[in-house]
């Protein structure tokens, strides 16, 4: 699998851990939107935005190595916010996840989402 960031002056730079485009080759594998449940348990990681990225980032993370692959593989990221104000804080968790080149991504403040998490991530890989 090949990545290769794609970085131009003409658009704006990426303002985090994220490129502004990611060049591919290999099988895609697509990540549903993962909400912030411990599987062990069924219940949110925790109340709190950085305790829920990093569950629903753990999640992508497990369903990626049973496909084969790990974070190193994701090209793009969708994240939807229940607040866009825990910004700051989830892209503080988010970061830990990934290196360069970071994936592409979207981030959303959203009306509600799935048992009224906070957070809800989904991803694109190339194996």
């Amino acid at each position: 699998m090949s990545l290769q960031a794609i970085v131009t002056k003409n658009a704006p730079a990426a303002i985090g851990p994220y490129s502004q485009a990611i060049a591919a080759e290999g099988k895609t594998v697509y990540v549903s939107g993962q909400l912030p449940i411990d599987p062990a348990t069924g219940a949110f990681a925790g109340d709190d935005i950085a305790a829920q990225t990093k569950q629903s980032l753990t999640n992508i993370q497990n369903i990626l190595k049973e496909a084969g692959g790990d974070m190193k593989n994701v090209v793009k990221t969708t994240v939807l916010l229940k607040d866009i104000a825990d910004f700051a804080a989830m892209n503080e968790v988010y970061a830990t996840f990934f290196a360069e080149p970071f994936p592409a991504r979207a981030a959303f403040q959203v009306a509600a989402l799935p048992k009224d998490a906070r957070v809800e991530i989904e991803a694109v890989a190339v194996l």
